[in-house]
């Protein structure tokens, strides 16, 4: 299982939207989401919680997951197991991926995560 996050948060109005990519045996689960107001790193940890919130919820625990994200504040804090900043987000989304068999969590360039970008995009503009 693949799972691909992003988030993107408009800087006038601090709306934010998040975009999740689920890729189960070549089969696409395409969603997107408004988000509460806030900073786009808050709104990076939200949407990765959406998506395994999501994943979870379409495919059930004890999932593989290769997890994806643009946001380094995020892969860096998985890694870690700390956040001083985000430590409440990072708890709500430890928690989720413990739900799972393993979770792999790498992060990649914003032009490898295009599919959760653009539906990230999409969320914001409904909001308008």
């Amino acid at each position: 299982m693949q799972l691909y996050t992003d988030a993107a948060t408009s800087p006038d109005t601090q709306h934010s939207a998040a975009g999740i990519l689920l890729i189960e045996d070549g089969q696409q689960h395409q969603s997107k989401q408004r988000l509460p107001i806030s900073d786009n790193h808050t709104a990076e940890f939200l949407a990765a919680i959406a998506g395994f919130k999501t994943l979870l919820d379409e495919y059930g625990p004890d999932q593989s997951v290769f997890f994806y994200t643009d946001s380094k504040i995020v892969a860096e804090s998985v890694s870690k197991a700390y956040s001083k900043t985000f430590a409440v987000e990072l708890q709500t989304l430890l928690h989720l991926q413990d739900q799972c068999q393993v979770v792999i969590t790498q992060w990649i360039p914003e032009s490898q995560n295009h599919g959760a970008h653009q539906l990230a995009q999409q969320g914001l503009h409904l909001q308008a």
